[in-house]
């Protein structure tokens, strides 16, 4: 499956898995708290407090030991007794208010990066979607981003709170016996070379998760939005094979992750219960010499769990925070990727569109030089209605995404009233250049939140008429809910006929001065395309327009026909003159459409 749903390629890899700290990342998530400081600032300013109750604590019980129970005095164990609860209590609402603080900064900023990355792909070029599948995307913004957002809450931070209670451990041990502080130490290299062993293993064992998480998401994204050609052709069982197959490695995978992160648990909580048994036997001989009092013992074994519980944890830590600068550096490269098309600094554009279009010997290629048009010129007049035709592959599509910049031209000039639309503001110039495509995409909301599409300076009333214009208004008012109804997934409930009128009623909304019908009337039933032409009729007029069609009725629609061939326009007319010749159209129309015309 990996050829169907690679995960390879890119700044924002599936594979990358770098170091478990990287400055320049750390640096750049550290600008993106900067709204939050405070928040961050008083999480850390609890820490050294929190170690200082917690290293309190096994003093108090070596007090409470040597001076109250050794010596009988129950009176003083109540009032230290007091104590400790009252440390414990200290301790963990010093605890929850750093959780609470953590945890909040890391949703903040969360939210801010969620929000940053879908505007910027929202920015992105359509080549960059040709490369890159929504699955994967999906993950960046969503996973990626919540990974981040787990370093603050229990990665990073809680590393440095650690690292502090380590600390505090270590002063505190060295000051009461510092030969039993070394003996208890003394485990540490052992303890050094276990949790490298298992750390370069799990690192390993974790790239692989993520490899697998992104093809997983990437297959279940694609075999849900084309569910309708599975089921058409009955594949649900080899389907769900796949996903069998995908999920089974995602799942083995997780096993490994999971097995080295318990094997390093469990291997240092047996060094540590070896550092205890040391610490037993060790301090039981110096108890016996009375060099070391009862009290100060259970006290050394209390500081000596202390000092390994966070060593324990360590392990899901790094994971944390390896998770976080892997996906910071995805998240990274993604924000630091730049749209391919975007406005100029200086951007030119009448104020009035006339609707001119010019194509100057425009060349253009998907990929390197296999060339979709070659030398393509062709002039159109303002408000002139022109028909595209041509086999499928000549390049018609690819003339619609040329012309709002979808991609930009590989050489030639291509130009709107005069000026190179490179030259244009990018969302002037698709402001101005309507696209009807053959597969209207309808948003999840209401009837009337889909054709205003964000217009809000347009009324409802005409709204209304430019749904009545598009023929659409009598099935709208037959709904349930009317203009209120609820559009579901990819307009489910909407035949095919009935999303072109809406998209028609959204064009009418829009109102561009160039207006392109991508196939708008293909796949429709006899009926729907006679409300979809007299309505089209409607909304051409006045306007300049490029219908890419195939239909008869479409095509004698046209002011003027140009016909593709090999990336070029080699014919062009009226229909009449263009079948008289008996060229490539006429061709082209008796395949289509037979002998009659």
């Amino acid at each position: 499956m990996r050829g169907r749903h690679s995960a390879g390629g890119g700044p924002f890899d599936d594979e990358i898995l770098g170091k478990a700290y990287d400055a320049r990342l750390m640096a750049k998530l550290w600008a993106r708290t900067a709204p939050y400081r405070r928040w961050v600032y008083g999480s850390m300013a609890l820490f050294p407090a929190s170690a200082l109750v917690e290293l309190a604590q096994p003093y108090l019980v070596k007090v409470a030991i040597d001076d109250y129970i050794l010596a009988g005095d129950w009176a003083g164990l109540v009032g230290v007794t007091g104590l400790f609860l009252l440390s414990l209590g200290v301790l963990y609402a010093l605890r929850a208010a750093q959780s609470y603080l953590m945890t909040s900064t890391g949703q903040r900023v969360m939210h801010d990066l969620r929000e940053t990355l879908f505007r910027h792909v929202q920015r992105l070029d359509a080549a960059f979607f040709d490369k890159n599948p929504v699955g994967r995307l999906m993950t960046r913004i969503l996973n990626d981003v919540e990974a981040v957002s787990d370093m603050f809450s229990s990665g990073l931070l809680a590393v440095i709170g650690d690292v502090v209670t380590l600390s505090g451990v270590v002063v505190v041990m060295l000051l009461m016996d510092w030969k039993l502080a070394l003996a208890t130490f003394s485990v540490m290299p052992v303890l050094a070379l276990a949790a490298a062993f298992f750390r370069s293993r799990a690192r390993a064992a974790y790239r692989e998760v993520r490899v697998r998480l992104a093809r997983l998401n990437a297959f279940l994204q694609e075999a849900i939005q084309g569910v309708t050609v599975v089921q058409l052709f009955a594949r649900e069982g080899q389907e769900a094979a796949s996903f069998r197959r995908l999920n089974a490695d995602h799942r083995q995978a997780l096993f490994r992750s999971t097995a080295y992160d318990a094997s390093l648990y469990a291997v240092v909580e047996a060094i540590g219960s070896a550092a205890v048994a040391l610490l037993i036997w060790w301090g039981g001989g110096q108890i016996w010499e009375g060099t070391l009092t009862f009290g100060a013992l259970v006290a050394f074994i209390e500081y000596t769990n202390r000092f390994f519980l966070p060593i324990r944890d360590a392990g899901a830590k790094y994971a944390v925070m390896q998770s976080a600068m892997a996906s910071a550096e995805r998240i990274f490269g993604l924000l630091e990727l730049p749209p391919a098309i975007r406005s100029p600094i200086s951007p030119a554009g009448p104020s009035v569109v006339r609707g001119e279009i010019e194509f100057a010997r425009v060349w253009f290629a998907y990929n390197g030089e296999e060339w979709v048009l070659r030398d393509c010129s062709f002039r159109v007049a303002p408000g002139e209605r022109v028909a595209i035709v041509g086999a499928t592959g000549e390049g018609k599509s690819t003339i619609v995404k040329l012309l709002n910049r979808a991609y930009d031209v590989g050489r030639g000039r291509l130009s709107l009233d005069g000026v190179d639309v490179r030259e244009w503001d990018l969302t002037a110039l698709r402001r101005r250049v309507g696209v009807i495509p053959q597969d209207v995409f309808l948003f999840s909301g209401s009837v009337e939140a889909n054709i205003m599409l964000g217009n809000g300076h347009v009324s409802r009333e005409l709204m209304e008429r430019a749904a009545e214009m598009a023929n659409a208004r009598a099935f709208i008012e037959a709904l349930p809910r009317g203009y209120a109804e609820e559009v579901r997934e990819r307009g489910a409930n909407f035949s095919h006929g009935q999303r072109q009128l809406l998209a028609i009623a959204r064009a009418l909304v829009y109102d561009p001065a160039v207006l392109i019908l991508d196939e708008a009337t293909s796949s429709v039933d006899p009926e729907s395309e006679a409300l979809i032409q007299e309505a089209l009729g409607r909304l051409l007029r006045g306007r300049t327009s490029l219908v890419i069609a195939h239909r008869l009725s479409t095509i004698k629609m046209a002011d003027r026909i140009l016909v593709l061939h090999k990336g070029q326009v080699r014919e062009q007319g009226s229909h009449a003159e263009l079948l008289r010749r008996g060229g490539l159209y006429a061709r082209l129309y008796e395949l289509q459409f037979g002998g009659a015309r």
